[in-house]
């Protein structure tokens, strides 16, 4: 049997995009138009026959619009079916119109929350009659159309064309599945909104929403399928890729996205001028400096074998100078707060470079949530939004770390953070030299980190290790004094790890043997 073609609508939005094109589109195929409120008014205004939803139900809008669509004869026209011999005679006994199609979008409730309003205009904004509509059309989709997107007007009227003014099964099918994510999204953000108003981080039930931004190619592997989702409320709008505008460049992959997350929230972390350097989800470079450029130079140094192919993450406008440099160096994604005119000039002849540009900086000890599946499950915990200052520092060796040392151990430390477990990091004059990742065993870290030193220097041609007059972090303690005298061995002068293991004092003995200083934050920084 064809799908009927579609007699009476009822539309009424909040989100008046297309509107009016969409009302007038409908009523010359002779469908009649129902409406309320503002929708009604700017459908008139377009010239378009439209009644009223208080004509069909014979009761006015009362309670400031509270109450105006939860009545029989909307909701009877909604789920009425059109092949049930009781639901038939109900609505015929009871005068009830079937409605054919409903275009609903929702009270803009994140947008008055994100505009700062006080609480009873937010709970003012929390939509009862929309989502109840919404979700009894989706629920009668064999019969009822539902549209709460105004993007896809078009593709109602496209099926309307092709169908003799009907729209097909399948069709409906896919537009009921979008109304229910539409409704569990929007109830979802008011509950997220709730339990922040009453302080609560992991609430017994938890409800996320996200709206796809991008379908990707695929995802760490070409067997995998990805997409890319920016998540709403509070854990959403942070600074950083889901933000960001690219300005040129190829389509972000899955693992470009994720390595640029990686590398923009760690050079965040800096108030001086900063460039990070990742490859795989680890920076492989990251200095400080006066200049932008300087610092360029200063983290591409530390690894360049590794940079190639690397996310280049800055925390300043990026400049010419420093973009000219940039344009040496096969990359794949730049992102900075700003690109600046010049520096879009020079990156232009990289046509494949990916650039992305922010338009600020994600706070370094802001609040939010991390998240990560498990097989059935999910892993939420709060952002790692620890900081150690000068004043944290709890020197436990004989020898205290000096101004310059201090400063080095400080930066070292700030940059373990970001680098996956169990971390080594060797930093001097503010620039990692030597960066070990990822192992199982910490004295693997330390030996890697001095290698790779080594064979950065080496290729520069230099003759004395970069580790030598450097200083050490570890992201969490030292289990043994081995790690602690590999790194000894390197040059190292001063040491700064978060203390706490059982060999606390062995490994203090180790360095005070060595004439090392080292200083305990009390803080770790797993990052796995």
């Amino acid at each position: 049997m064809s799908d009927p073609a579609i007699q009476r609508a009822l539309l009424s939005v909040s989100d008046k995009r297309g509107l009016a094109e969409f009302a007038r589109f409908l009523s010359e195929r002779g469908v009649e138009i129902l409406s309320t409120g503002g929708s009604a008014r700017a459908i008139r205004e377009a010239g378009v026959p439209v009644t009223e939803v208080a004509a069909v139900t014979g009761h006015p809008e009362i309670m400031d619009g509270r109450v105006k669509t939860l009545h029989p004869r909307i909701h009877g026209g909604l789920l009425g079916r059109r092949d049930h011999v009781d639901d038939q005679a109900a609505m015929a006994e009871h005068g009830i119109p079937a409605i054919d199609l409903l275009a609903v979008n929702l009270y803009p409730f994140e947008q008055t929350v994100a505009g700062g309003a006080d609480r009873g205009a937010c709970i003012e904004k929390i939509d009862i009659g929309g989502p109840a509509m919404v979700r009894a059309a989706a629920k009668n989709h064999g019969f009822v159309t539902v549209v709460v997107n105004p993007d896809d007007y078009a593709g109602v009227m496209q099926e309307m064309r092709a169908h003799a003014g009907a729209v097909t099964e399948t069709y409906r099918r896919r537009l009921a599945a979008d109304a229910y994510a539409h409704t569990a999204a929007y109830d979802a953000a008011v509950a997220e909104w709730m339990h922040a108003q009453e302080g609560t981080t992991f609430p017994r039930e938890l409800s996320l929403a996200g709206r796809r931004k991008q379908t990707l190619r695929y995802g760490e592997n070409p067997h995998q399928d990805a997409a890319f989702y920016l998540l709403a409320g509070r854990h959403g709008g942070r600074p950083g890729v889901a933000t960001a505008t690219q300005l040129q460049g190829k389509d972000l992959s899955y693992n470009n996205l994720n390595d640029t997350d990686a590398a923009f929230e760690a050079v965040a972390e800096f108030d001086d001028p900063a460039v990070v350097i990742v490859k795989h989800a680890n920076p492989c470079g990251v200095a400080v400096a006066d200049a932008l450029a300087d610092a360029y130079d200063k983290a591409l140094a530390c690894d360049p074998v590794s940079a190639f192919g690397g996310i280049i993450a800055v925390n300043r406008t990026l400049d010419a100078a420093t973009a000219e440099k940039i344009a040496d160096l096969f990359a794949e994604v730049v992102i900075a707060p700003v690109v600046g005119a010049a520096a879009r000039r020079v990156l232009a002849a990289k046509k494949n470079l990916r650039v992305l540009e922010t338009g600020g900086l994600p706070a370094a000890d802001g609040d939010g949530l991390a998240a990560r599946t498990l097989s059935g499950g999910l892993l939420l915990q709060t952002r790692d939004a620890g900081h150690v200052s000068a004043d944290d520092l709890r020197p436990v060796t004989g020898r205290q770390p000096s101004d310059r040392e201090r400063a080095d151990l400080l930066f070292a430390f700030r940059v373990c953070k970001h680098v996956k477990s169990n971390a080594i990091v060797y930093a001097k004059n503010g620039a990692t030299v030597g960066i070990g990742a990822g192992q199982m065993s910490r004295v693997d870290s330390a030996r890697i980190a001095v290698r790779k030193a080594a064979d950065a220097a080496e290729a520069a041609g230099e003759t004395r290790p970069r580790t030598e007059g450097a200083v050490v972090a570890s992201d969490a303690f030292f289990p043994f004094a081995d790690g602690l005298v590999s790194a000894a061995e390197a040059g190292v002068t001063a040491v700064i790890q978060p203390g706490g293991s059982k060999r606390d004092d062995e490994v203090v003995a180790a360095a005070d043997a060595r004439d090392l200083a080292m200083v305990f934050t009390d803080m770790r920084h797993f990052r796995h």
